[in-house]
């Protein structure tokens, strides 16, 4: 059931296209899960109260032992990362309010894969090292507080500054984006502005409407490059 943790071991399988399949990592049984979780969150506490190491490199510890337990039969990736969230906050590390951090992660997807690989092996022996997945978690929190110092220069302009945060998160965005997206950006822009801003641009040829109503996709077109290269001179 949903919220329970796993009834049977469910190892982590890599599907290659031409079908082929591998175990990228064993888990642990899932008779033995809820002891895991236990302990692990035991030593948490534990490493909080008694300061083993800098509270963020605990708590990507934590994350990828979580990741190693896998304690759930489906969404551990998800329940991860709204651990993460969560944890920052408590230790006081808010940028994640601000900032997406799971939009950071899925743009630095392969990254986040390859060192979770290398961190889990020999994880079960004790055994591993947990620096590569430990230092991509902190380059992530890293690059939250990056782009939030941007925004926040950017929002100190004295001019325009919301219409440049705007195309700010415009220019960042990889492919199609709707409104709404933009709006989780840019907190304290109204939804007119950002509208507004988009039929601007899209008079200028340098983004088109995919479709019709509230929820339709945006995307870039070829003129994008051009005129932010000519009103940047």
């Amino acid at each position: 059931m949903p919220g329970n943790t796993k009834e049977k071991t469910s190892d982590i399988i890599e599907k290659y296209p031409d079908g082929r399949e591998r175990v990228r990592f064993k888990t642990v049984e899932a008779a033995k899960t809820a002891a895991f979780m236990r302990e692990l969150i035991e030593l948490w506490d534990r490493c909080l109260l008694e300061r083993w190491v800098h509270p963020l490199i605990a708590l990507a510890a934590f994350n990828l032992d979580f990741l190693c337990i896998h304690p759930f039969r489906d969404g551990n990736g998800r329940v991860s990362r709204l651990l993460l969230l969560l944890q920052c906050y408590h230790l006081g590390y808010e940028v994640g309010r601000y900032i997406s951090l799971e939009r950071l992660i899925e743009q630095n997807k392969e990254r986040y894969y390859e060192t979770l690989e290398q961190s889990s092996q020999r994880w079960h022996e004790g055994k591993h090292d947990p620096w590569p997945y430990v230092n991509y978690i902190l380059f992530i929190l890293k690059s939250a507080y990056r782009e939030f110092e941007e925004r926040i220069g950017q929002t100190a302009s004295p001019k325009g500054a919301k219409t440049e945060l705007v195309t700010s998160v415009i220019r960042r965005t990889a492919g199609s984006f709707r409104v709404a997206d933009i709006q989780r950006e840019c907190p304290g822009v109204s939804v007119d502005l950002i509208r507004q801003v988009l039929k601007s641009l899209r008079s200028a040829g340098q983004v088109e409407c995919l479709g019709r109503g509230q929820n339709a996709a945006w995307q870039k077109t070829d003129k994008w490059e051009t005129g932010n290269t000519q009103s940047n001179r």
